[in-house]
């Protein structure tokens, strides 16, 4: 099954790049590896902001991780021209905001790691990765992911 018949069968619509805020690019290819810019979590087209252990629960930390999940699809998609190139999703990084007592950034993680899992399949789609709390994430947004592909 092709990743763009996946996708349809999730129901999901691959967003266009977002524009980068600051003085950078949304993603860089060097040799077969693709990194993408991290990606801040949004909804309803602003920055979903939130701080995982006071006003936003794991759930919801989770539903943004997997928003971003698809907006780095989107990222991908726009780097490499077709999904079907992509061999292998190497790393993850999440930074959750999150307060000092939080400790559920990997289940927040999960929200875009099962994606992953779900649209590339488990040899593909399985990656390295890191779930960092952190103090604060530009605009305020609850979630950061970036993420690195081979080709």
């Amino acid at each position: 099954m092709s990743i763009y018949d996946k996708l349809a069968e999730l129901q999901i619509t691959l967003p266009p790049v977002t524009v980068p805020a600051a003085a950078y690019v949304p993603f860089v290819q060097t040799g077969n590896l693709v990194f993408l810019s991290g990606h801040i979590a949004r909804k309803d087209g602003k920055p979903w902001v939130g701080q995982l252990g006071k006003d936003t629960s794991t759930e919801e930390g989770k539903a943004a991780a997997r928003a971003i999940a698809i907006d780095l699809l989107g990222t991908l998609h726009a780097a490499v021209g077709d999904l079907n190139r992509v061999k292998r999703i190497v790393k993850v990084m999440s930074l959750v905001n999150s307060t000092p007592d939080f400790t559920e950034q990997h289940l927040v993680t999960n929200g875009a790691s099962e994606l992953f899992g779900q649209v590339f399949g488990p040899q593909v789609g399985a990656h390295a990765r890191s779930a960092f709390g952190v103090a604060q994430i530009p605009l305020g947004a609850c979630v950061e992911i970036e993420l690195i592909a081979e080709l």
